[in-house]
């Protein structure tokens, strides 16, 4: 997926707004989910979301995106953005991301997700560190409520 940077793309400094790129990395997250899956999927988390570096207006962003690991319903999907300057070719990582994706039936309940071919070793190493980072995604789900719990709805700020 390429994409130019247009002015309505940007923010007050004339880089990417973030959460337009959080876009572009949530659909092309999606469609390598569905894919793998040829199913409906829905985003259940962003994950290590970083911002690496800018990206100028009138640059252009190419997003890849890859299927890391499977679970009985889920999938984890890895993103990665890099920036082209059109005036000079250089080319550089800007942003990357982590996503964890449902498959869901027509009728929105879980479906099962076929598993993933995994033939190199780095692809089998990237798979252990997914189950990792599930089981502590998990684990934060079930810890970490405190702090929505002071947010208050019609506070300003």
């Amino acid at each position: 997926m390429t994409q130019m940077i247009l002015p309505s793309d940007a923010n007050s400094v004339n880089t990417a707004f973030g959460g337009k790129v959080m876009e572009w990395i949530d659909v092309c997250a999606a469609i390598a989910a569905q894919r793998h899956c040829r199913q409906v999927v829905v985003t259940a988390s962003m994950d290590d979301l970083h911002f690496h570096a800018p990206i100028k207006v009138g640059w252009n962003v190419t997003l890849h995106s890859r299927v890391i690991a499977t679970f009985r319903t889920s999938m984890e999907v890895g993103v990665t953005v890099t920036a082209e300057n059109p005036l000079t070719g250089e080319k550089h990582l800007t942003t990357s991301a982590l996503l964890t994706f449902v498959a869901l039936t027509s009728e929105g309940k879980r479906i099962p997700v076929p598993p993933l071919k995994i033939e190199t070793e780095e692809e089998r190493a990237a798979f252990r560190e997914a189950e990792q980072r599930r089981k502590e995604r998990l684990s934060r789900k079930q810890t970490s409520l405190a702090w929505q719990k002071v947010i208050k709805p019609g506070a300003a700020g």
